[in-house]
C-alpha cells in the first residue's frame, strides 16, 4: 500500500531573546568578529564565549591585526551586555569579570584555507561539513510561520523594553508558537508559550496581561490563541534570569538561528566565525539560493544542501529538493543556480559581500527572514537572482 503523505498536522518552533544566556554568548562572539572585520576584513576568527554569574570567558583562535587588543575585546563584550540591558545583581556590564583567552589560529588550518597566491588563488573551505538552506511561502519573509511568529513576539517585547514601555520585564525570555496545518498550510494557532524575566512583585497574571497584546499584534488577522492555551511564565515566577540563572555558551541555539526545526540542520553554529568558515557562509549561501528559487516561483518550499571538505574550494555536493512543489526539474534548477553563483568559499564571500562588520546584528532573532540592510548586512536575504533564474528556466 502506498504511504499517504501527511498534510494535516501540528508543528511548533521556539525562539529565545537577546538576553538568553546562550544568546548573550552569540552576541559577544559576533561582536569580536565585527571588531576584527573593522580592523582588517581579511582577519580570521573562531570565537567562543561562556557566561555565568559575574563572569564572561572568551576563547578561541584568531588571526588579525595587533590593534585588536584584549582591552578592546573586553570593552566590546561589556558594550554588548550593556546594550542587551543587563545591570542586575550577579551580571552587570560594569562589574562582570571578562577573561579573554583568544590565541593564534592553527597554521595547519590556515594553509588549507589560504593555499595559493595572487588574485586567482583557490581558497579552501575552513572545515568539512554539510550546510542547509530553506525557504517556503508560509510568510512574506519566506520563512516557516511558527518560527517567524516566535521571533517576532520576542523582538516586539524587546523593542518596548528598550523603549521603557515594558520596564518591568527583564532581558531573558523565550517563546514558543504551535500552529495547525491543513494541506501543508498554516491555518491557525493552537498554543503560545512566553516565559519572560520580570521585576519582583509581578504575578503570572500580571505578566500575561502585559504580554497578551503583543502576541495578538504579531499573529495574523483572524487568528486568536485560546486563553487556556496561552502559557505565560507557567512556573509562576521568573525573577532570576540571564547568566545568574543559567550558564550560557556560544552556538547552542542553532535551530532557533535557522528554521525552527522545519528544515534539516548540518550541525554547525554561526556566531563567532568569520566568513571563511563554511558553517556560516555556505549556510547563508544555501538560504540565498533556496529563497530565490521560491521567490522566482519555481517551488513553494525548497531545501538546499551544500557539502565541503577542509582545504578544498569546490563544494563536494549540491542537493536541491522542492518537496513535490517544483515547477521545473530539480537538476535543471541546480545547474541554473550554479551558473549564477560561484559556491566556492571565495565566490560566496565576494557574491554576498561577507567581509564586513555585519555579524553582531545577526546574533538574536534569527539569521534568516530578516530585511537586508543598506550597508550590506543580511545580503543573503536578497532576491536578486529571480530575474536571471526566470530568464534561464523560462
Amino acid at each position: 500500500m502506498q504511504q499517504k503523505t501527511l498534510t494535516d498536522y501540528i508543528f511548533t518552533s521556539e525562539s529565545v531573546s537577546e538576553g538568553h544566556p546562550d544568546k548573550i554568548c552569540d552576541r559577544i562572539s559576533d561582536a569580536v568578529v565585527d571588531l576584527y572585520m573593522k580592523a582588517d576584513n581579511q582577519s580570521r576568527v573562531a570565537c567562543e564565549t561562556l557566561v555565568t554569574t559575574d563572569c564572561v570567558v572568551i576563547a578561541g583562535e584568531t588571526r588579525g591585526p595587533e590593534s585588536v587588543t584584549k582591552e578592546k575585546i573586553e570593552q566590546a563584550a561589556r558594550d554588548a551586555i550593556k546594550d542587551i540591558g543587563y545591570e542586575q545583581e550577579g551580571f552587570n556590564w560594569k562589574t562582570v569579570d571578562v577573561d579573554v583567552k583568544l590565541h593564534a589560529q592553527s597554521v595547519d588550518i590556515a594553509q588549507g584555507v589560504d593555499e595559493g597566491t595572487g588574485v586567482d588563488k583557490d581558497e579552501g573551505a575552513g572545515d568539512q561539513g554539510i550546510m542547509f538552506g530553506y525557504a517556503c511561502k508560509e510568510t512574506e519573509a519566506l520563512m516557516p510561520a511558527p518560527l517567524h511568529y516566535s521571533h517576532s513576539i520576542l523582538r516586539r517585547l524587546a523593542e518596548d523594553r528598550h523603549a521603557g514601555i515594558l520596564s518591568k520585564l527583564g532581558p531573558d525570555a523565550k517563546s514558543q508558537v504551535t500552529l495547525e496545518y491543513r494541506d501543508d498550510k498554516p491555518v491557525g494557532v493552537k498554543s503560545v508559550v512566553v516565559s519572560t524575566q520580570h521585576a519582583e512583585g509581578l504575578s503570572m497574571e500580571d505578566v500575561k496581561d502585559m504580554v497578551r497584546p503583543y502576541i495578538q499584534e504579531i499573529l495574523p488577522e483572524g487568528w486568536s490563541v485560546p486563553e487556556e492555551e496561552l502559557y505565560v511564565n507557567p512556573t509562576g515566577r521568573f525573577v532570576i534570569g540571564g547568566p545568574v540563572g543559567d550558564c550560557g555558551v556560544t552556538g547552542r541555539k542553532i535551530i532557533v538561528d535557522t528554521y525552527g526545526g522545519a528544515a534539516p540542520h548540518g550541525g554547525g553554529a554561526f556566531s563567532g566565525k568569520d566568513c571563511t568558515k563554511v558553517d556560516r557562509s555556505a549556510a547563508y549561501a544555501a538560504r540565498y539560493l533556496a529563497k530565490n528559487v521560491v521567490a522566482a516561483g519555481y517551488a513553494t518550499g525548497c531545501t538546499i544542501q551544500l557539502s565541503y571538505a577542509i582545504g578544498v574550494s569546490k563544494p563536494i555536493s549540491v542537493y536541491l529538493n522542492t518537496h513535490g512543489t517544483g515547477t521545473a526539474p530539480e537538476t535543471v534548477i541546480v545547474d541554473a543556480l550554479q551558473s549564477l553563483v560561484d559556491l566556492r568559499p571565495r565566490g560566496i564571500r565576494e557574491h554576498l559581500k561577507l567581509n564586513k562588520a555585519i555579524y553582531e546584528r545577526t546574533s538574536a532573532y534569527g539569521h534568516f527572514g530578516r530585511t537586508p540592510d543598506e550597508d550590506g548586512g543580511f545580503s543573503w536575504e536578497k532576491t536578486d537572482l529571480v530575474s536571471e533564474l526566470q530568464r534561464i528556466l523560462g
